[in-house]
């Protein structure tokens, strides 16, 4: 980035040096012959150069060949900071997590989700302008999406990882609680074996004879299953018990894998009822703040101690937490928003301590319970595991 402006300039010397050249020897000649003076013919070169430097400009700015299908968009993204959002609060007077239970404690803290806005469909001359004049990350397109891909697709697949999150966030927070819970069909996927069998709201008890409360062991069930495999599925519907079979397709991504073709949630199997209220946000990536921000509702105290604290990580249904992308941008985020402690999953603390962030500190975490004992930590005034500098 730093040699590209020295050389434009030392081309445009060498430009002007070979039109000065000629006008000191002969300029009285060519006013006689009518070419023209120097100055004339340079501002005429200088016009005629400018030509190809106007059309570069244009095509670096249009997305498209005006009249035509051809795209001149790049194959790249740019990620920078996106929208922190309380996970304990209201947005447009609806709680962003909405537990209805018989006793829901009202936390006095924040534990503010993160995210990381990302633009793609950007010309030549957009990358440009992101990379030489803001703090955003320019990253290959297929960070995102396959090029076999569109991008309702890519939108649909952030979706579903996004209701999975969900799931996994009310069945570990469930677990922590020592509360039961059951798998609920949330969605049957179209042209799926199982779009003539299930239906949204089903609750699945049994695959092939095997009892299975959790959604982890009926998708470890269905594993074992072969495309083309029988199976039987012991259902509740409207309080009736019944039993369903099914022929397991092949899974779109792998053919040698079994499809079911549903998404299923986990929901407490008491009186207890979670909801998940934000909208046009996509992926994995808030699993352990919903985790925090249900457990914290469904437990006296407030989980932060009163503070601001922010963060981000996946939530395996074992209780992990696991790595997400963009994690300096949602760093950069929190600092802005006033943070004081953020929770990173372990597996991303270089990254998460490689810019500055100023007096906020960022805590490592590699399971649910570290998270809860780095805000107990911190709230307490005592030493918190945090992420080594970079």
């Amino acid at each position: 980035m730093t040699n590209a402006v020295p050389e434009g300039e030392s081309t445009g010397k060498n430009v002007d040096a070979v039109i000065d050249e000629p006008a000191d020897l002969s300029s009285a000649k060519e006013r006689k012959s009518g070419k023209g003076t120097a100055s004339q013919r340079r501002y005429k070169t200088l016009a005629l150069g400018l030509i190809p430097v106007v059309v570069l400009g244009g095509l670096l700015s249009m997305d498209s060949i005006p009249g035509t299908n051809i795209s001149l968009t790049v194959p790249y993204a740019a990620e920078g900071p996106g929208p922190t959002v309380d996970t304990l609060s209201q947005v447009d007077g609806t709680d962003v997590v909405e537990v209805v239970a018989d006793d829901v404690d009202t936390p006095e803290g924040q534990l503010n989700m993160t995210t990381v806005s990302v633009t793609t469909n950007m010309t030549l001359g957009q990358v440009l302008y992101k990379w030489l004049s803001t703090d955003d990350t320019i990253v290959p397109l297929s960070n995102y999406m396959r090029p076999d891909t569109t991008m309702e697709e890519v939108e649909e697949a952030n979706k579903q990882a996004f209701v999975q999150s969900e799931s996994a966030a009310t069945y570990t927070a469930m677990e922590y609680l020592g509360v039961p819970v059951k798998t609920v069909v949330a969605e049957v996927l179209k042209d799926s074996p199982a779009r003539t069998v299930l239906e949204r709201g089903d609750v699945i008890t049994e695959v092939n004879g095997t009892p299975a409360a959790e959604p982890a062991e009926i998708q470890r069930l269905i594993q074992t299953q072969a495309p083309g495999d029988e199976l039987t599925l012991k259902i509740e519907r409207a309080e009736q018990e019944r039993e369903e079979k099914l022929t397991l397709g092949e899974h779109p991504e792998d053919d040698s894998l079994a499809f079911l073709g549903v998404t299923m949630l986990a929901e407490p199997d008491t009186d207890i009822e979670v909801n998940y209220n934000l909208q046009d946000i996509g992926g994995p990536s808030a699993g352990m703040m919903f985790t925090l921000a249900v457990i914290d509702k469904l437990s006296p105290g407030d989980l932060s101690g009163g503070n601001f604290v922010a963060g981000t990580g996946t939530i395996g249904l074992d209780g992990q937490v696991g790595p997400i992308g963009g994690i300096k941008h949602k760093v950069r985020a929190s600092m802005d928003a006033g943070a004081e402690l953020f929770l990173a999953p372990a597996d991303n603390c270089q990254e998460a301590t490689s810019r500055d962030h100023g007096d906020m500190v960022i805590a490592s975490v590699r399971t649910i319970d570290d998270a809860i004992k780095a805000m107990e930590d911190f709230a307490a005034g005592k030493e918190v595991t945090t992420c080594p500098a970079s």
